[in-house]
Parts: C-alpha cells; structure tokens; sequence
C-alpha cells in the first residue's frame, strides 16, 4: 500500500512491462499526461496505446534488459520522447511534444530471476527550452534574429573547407543598407533598428532553405549560398536588391524608402583562404558604393 502511494504520487512516469511488453503498472503521472487511466491499459500491448514504440531500437533496449539485466537510457537530446505527450509547458511552441528523459532496467523476483522491466519517464522540456535558448544566444544576433558574425566565421570556414576537399559551389554576398546614418539622424535610432528588422526580415523570407543571413556588423549583412555558381549569386543578389528597393517602411506615420548596395564573390582556384573569400566580396561592395549605390558588383 505504502509503495503503491509513492509509485502515484511521484513526479514521474512509471510504466512496468512484462516478456510480452503487456503493461502490469501504470501510474498516476502517465495517466495525466497521456490522458489514457490505468484500467484501459493494463494487461494490453504497450504496442496497441503507442505504435511509434513499436521500433527496432525499442525493442532492442527491451530484449536488452530481459537478456542481460542492463540498463537503457534515452537521452532527450538524441531521442527528445518516447511517449508523445503534448507539452504542459509554458514553451509547447517550440516542441509539439514534451521533452522527455527515459530509462528501463530490470525488475526481479524472489529468485532473482528477471520477470518485468520499467519505464520512467521524466518531463525536461523547459530544461530543452533553456538549452535552445543559450545556444540561440551564442549563435543569433540580438536585434534581427539573423545569424551572428561569430558563427558566420565558423560556418563559412566549414562550407568553404568542405568545398576546397571535395569540390563543389559557394558564393557569398555582402550587403549594407544605403545612408544608413542618414535614416538614424533622420528619424532616430530606433528608426533605424526597425530598418535593420525590417531587411533583414526580407531577405531571410526569400532566401533558400540551405542559405545562411548573417549580420556582419552595424548595417552590413553576409549571405552564404552553399552550391551556387556565380552567376546563380548574383541573380539571388539582384532579387535582394528589388525587393528591398520595393518595400515601404512604415515607421511613426512616415513610409522609409531604402536601397541596399551588394558584392559578390564566388569560390574559385584562386581563392586560397577564407579571409580572401570574403575580403573578394567586401571590395565588391566596396565598389558597388562606390559607383552610385543601389546596385550588384563582383570582383571576379
């Protein structure tokens, strides 16, 4: 009786199978978030209530546990659920389901004969919520929700060494937004954040799902187009280029006419580093500058 109030009350799933995966156990914690009570469960297929268990890795683990007495985890960051159980979190828009910690092991009678296994369940996802949240930080920037400068070293350094081993396309391009320090003087700086929000909003809604936003610093964006001759670059950099000038920014009862100015770069043999990479594209904007603002240049 005593076990029996702790195995209901506790703040976790528990769950006990017998060799032919039917459910002997089923607590109160796996009755609320399942919506599923004890006594339409007990005594059937685990199989029958959750097919998605139904899998060679599952059941695996299982003959694992019976045959040898191990132990079997399932972390969250490989497997994220066993059971999918809609999220009681404040976060449920990040993840359909809970985030879920699981383990079973062995339970054995009298002889120590191994006669049923169990199943906890344990609720992480506000800990999964956290750990995206820190890692969003580390890697987005704060104001646009673009990718940051920092991990567009890391990344353009990976795609750019992955071509120069084996072969194959990339292209970036660098952009900023024309008399930008205008709209700041102008119309002030929350002005011009918006303006930033606003670009780099357009230009993340047209991208591919395979390109990289980045924000390089202050006004000025990077794109990274991995598999993409020149050509198909700046035909991308002239789409970003019209549907900016295109675009009416409303802000404090004014509309907010812009341009952006982009340089192209694509990898060839001639390109020995990174920094060359992009310093190629950087020139490029440079010159788009340069030669009246508002249009696509490239060095090569």
């Amino acid at each position: 009786m005593i076990y029996n109030q702790i195995f209901d009350t506790i703040n976790i799933g528990l769950v006990i199978l017998d060799r032919e995966f039917r459910v002997q156990k089923w607590n109160r914690w796996m009755e609320v978030h399942s919506g599923v009570p004890e006594n339409k469960i007990m005594g059937s297929l685990i199989f029958e209530t959750f097919p998605n268990l139904n899998n060679p890795k599952f059941q695996r683990s299982c003959k694992s546990v019976f045959s040898f007495g191990n132990f079997c985890f399932f972390s969250q960051k490989l497997h994220h659920y066993l059971f999918p159980f809609k999220s009681t979190s404040y976060f449920e828009s990040l993840f359909e389901y809970m985030q879920q910690s699981c383990a079973m092991g062995p339970l054995r009678d009298e002889n120590n004969e191994i006669h049923s296994l169990f199943i906890y369940v344990q609720d992480v996802t506000e800990v999964a919520v956290y750990e995206h949240k820190l890692v969003e930080l580390n890697l987005k920037d704060g104001l646009t929700g673009v990718f940051n400068r920092r991990y567009m070293e890391v990344k353009v350094r990976e795609e750019f060494g992955r071509c120069k081993r084996y072969g194959g396309e990339l292209s970036i391009i660098m952009f900023d937004i024309d008399f930008f320090k205008k709209v700041n003087d102008g119309y002030g700086h929350q002005c011009g954040d918006f303006i930033l929000k606003s670009v780099s909003s357009r230009i993340s809604s047209i991208i591919r799902n395979v390109d990289y936003l980045f924000r390089y610093g202050g006004e000025e964006f990077c794109c990274m187009l991995p598999e993409t001759k020149l050509d198909g670059a700046m035909q991308a950099a002239e789409r970003f280029r019209k549907a900016v000038m295109e675009m009416e920014n409303h802000f404090d009862n004014s509309i907010i006419n812009i341009t952006i100015s982009l340089g192209v770069a694509g990898l060839n043999e001639g390109i020995g580093t990174v920094e060359l990479f992009i310093k190629k594209a950087d020139e490029a904007l440079y010159r788009a500058k340069h030669e009246g603002r508002n249009r696509v240049v490239t060095m090569n």
